[in-house]
């Protein structure tokens, strides 16, 4: 089997120069590996040798099954890698995976012929069932593969949901073999990227994580996370690791068990995490920082409470401040999200949100425009009332996709408050002393963002 990552275009990628091993292809191809199939990950977001010369490459290896992920931003781009392997190998199996067609199956599968099933949520059970079906029984009726949709004569069938794996220490770490991590222009932390946890207990209005992984929070044991970070450390020389978990702290006797057992066991490692700030206590924060915690990432999304509630978000500004200072306060970095244009939103609000993020004074501060993604409970009363421009290309959260002029809003007034935003925190004078290296980091990303795109074509003859 050949799993694909396609070449991602979102602007964050782009701009940061972000390029990440593919985390969920890796869990993937391990739980296939461990069921005796042989896997390839072919990671075009790396390569960049776009659809048609990956295509090449796969006619060669001629698999019985190709898969590959897809985002919102990325289900055109996704669709056309397994439009020209279908060209080459037309007999092969086409699969697709990832939260936008976990959402929209029926409508994926519709939006081209070359695609065959859609993996619906939780992948890595459904995949060898459906390998195991596919490659060793001879192609036959995939009725009881749950988990899936899939074109079957004319028609698109969707199969039962697969139920969500309840012991996650049964998984195998993810397939890191598969992939060549010197060759990331990233550093250490990301490429060390893990997830101990899954599901979401949260009802987030802007948010599809407990849709895909469900509503309760399943989490692996303290030994088995640790296990994995002697991996890393010994293995692959990763020193540096970012708990990637939507909330890693959720469940805090847990988080402090995997700081004890990273003492214990004596290993060197410096790791990133996240919370709500609701969940921050300043002793657990002192514990992980004791083994080898650097950075903590708090979602706290805007700086007015009314647009909070809105979103049901189910925190208020002063728990956001105390999370902030409780960081501070045992020497951990602080990086903080903010999310610009809830609908609703006037742009007063947007400007409290600035200010707050600005008071609040993390070492860094992300923001983007509310992008309703498939799935979402925001996307579904917006697509209902018609508010949505439906171009997944510009699924990028740093484009406005909602018809904001039926709003009373404008979307040029929201994207000049995201501009605002990067500029008041990162242009502070002391802000930059602290953080002089930034500067670069800065200019370069605003001329790429916001400039170099506006800058007509000027031919070289």
């Amino acid at each position: 089997m050949v799993l694909i990552n396609p070449l991602d275009k979102n602007a964050v990628k782009n701009k940061l120069g972000l390029v990440l091993p593919p985390l969920n292809l890796m869990y993937l191809a391990a739980a296939l590996e461990r069921a005796s199939f042989s896997v390839k990950i072919i990671d075009d977001d790396l390569q960049g040798l776009g659809a048609e010369k990956v295509a090449g490459i796969i006619e060669k290896l001629d698999p019985l099954i190709v898969g590959i992920t897809a985002t919102t931003a990325t289900i055109k781009t996704s669709l056309e890698y397994l439009g020209a392997v279908k060209r080459l190998l037309p007999d092969v199996l086409t699969v697709i995976g990832g939260p936008h067609p976990t959402f929209l199956p029926e409508r994926t599968l519709s939006d081209s012929d070359a695609l065959d099933v859609v993996v619906m949520g939780e992948g890595e059970a459904t995949i060898v069932d459906l390998a195991e079906k596919y490659e060793r029984r001879g192609a036959p009726s995939l009725r009881d593969v749950a988990g899936i949709s899939y074109r079957e004569g004319g028609s698109i069938r969707t199969n039962r949901p697969r139920p969500l794996i309840e012991d996650l220490d049964d998984l195998p770490f993810p397939a890191r073999h598969l992939v060549p991590f010197r060759d990331y222009e990233t550093s250490d932390q990301e490429a060390g990227g893990m997830i101990t946890s899954r599901g979401c207990v949260y009802p987030c209005r802007y948010c599809s994580s407990s849709l895909i992984m469900g509503k309760k929070f399943r989490f692996r044991s303290a030994e088995n996370v640790v296990d994995e970070v002697e991996e890393l450390v010994d293995r692959y020389g990763l020193h540096d690791i970012a708990f990637l978990d939507d909330t890693f702290m959720l469940h805090r006797p847990r988080a402090g068990e995997i700081s004890r057992e990273i003492r214990e066991r004596g290993i060197d490692v410096s790791f990133v995490t996240s919370s709500r700030v609701d969940m921050v206590r300043r002793s657990l924060l002192e514990d992980l920082r004791s083994a080898g915690m650097s950075t903590v990432y708090y979602g706290v999304e805007s700086g007015c409470q009314r647009i909070l509630n809105l979103m049901e978000k189910g925190i208020t500004l002063k728990q956001a401040e105390d999370a902030v200072k409780a960081a501070k306060d045992v020497g951990v970095d602080v990086v903080t999200s903010f999310i610009l244009g809830y609908p609703g939103e006037k742009p007063s609000e947007m400007d409290r949100t600035i200010d707050f993020s600005i008071k609040l004074d993390p070492d860094y501060s992300q923001y983007s425009i509310l992008t309703p993604f498939p799935g979402t409970p925001i996307y579904h009363e917006l697509s209902k009332r018609n508010l949505l421009d439906e171009d997944w290309d510009k699924y990028t959260v740093i484009q406005p996709v909602i018809k904001y002029e039926k709003l009373g809003l404008s979307r040029e007034t929201v994207m000049r408050k995201l501009v605002k935003a990067y500029i008041r925190f990162y242009s502070r004078p002391s802000y930059l002393l602290k953080h002089g290296y930034m500067i670069g980091v800065f200019l370069k990303t605003l001329y790429r963002t916001y400039i170099e795109p506006k800058i007509p074509f000027r031919s070289k003859k």
